[in-house]
């Protein structure tokens, strides 16, 4: 991070691959029942599961599916909010020192994570592993905001001489 003239480049692509991030993540929230269905089939020809809770989740997402379909309007209204959200980060990738505060509000989303699956989890019966797993997102989510945020906070100072 040594020439600051390569920091508006570096920074476009970083919140690309997050906007990239969040769309993705924000797509596979419409077809829950085939994910499940295929991450089933993956993890029990891997051995690399739990296979109650695997099946656990099947069981309930298939006759959730069956018997209560409205409940996944939850889960769609969850994956407009990462689309959502994925389009509130152009406003870094068009101008990162007006818009810090968006880079800001995300890595307090992303500290955030942690402490939502580490309460939420367990009164759930989320699998200590299993949580480990959704922290994940909230560490390379800062994996990249961080390195934007630094830059950022270079590039408003040497504007501001």
């Amino acid at each position: 991070m040594s020439n600051p003239t390569s920091y508006p480049k570096r920074i476009k692509i970083l919140i690309a691959l997050f906007m990239a991030g969040l769309f993705i993540s924000g797509l596979t929230c419409f077809p829950i029942l085939l994910e499940v269905q295929a991450g089933m089939r993956f993890y029990f020809a891997q051995g690399t599961a739990e296979p109650e809770f695997v099946l656990q989740i099947f069981k309930g997402v298939t006759e959730t599916h069956a018997q209560y379909p409205f409940l996944f309007y939850g889960t769609d209204w969850l994956g407009f909010a990462h689309i959502l959200f994925a389009i509130l980060f152009y406003g870094v990738f068009k101008d990162p020192i007006k818009n810090i505060w968006i880079t800001q509000f995300g890595i307090i989303a992303c500290y955030a994570i942690f402490p939502l699956a580490l309460i939420m989890g367990p009164i759930r019966g989320i699998p200590f592993w299993w949580q480990v797993v959704d922290s994940s997102f909230g560490i390379l989510g800062l994996m990249l905001l961080i390195p934007i945020y630094k830059m950022t906070l270079k590039l408003q100072n040497k504007t501001s001489i």
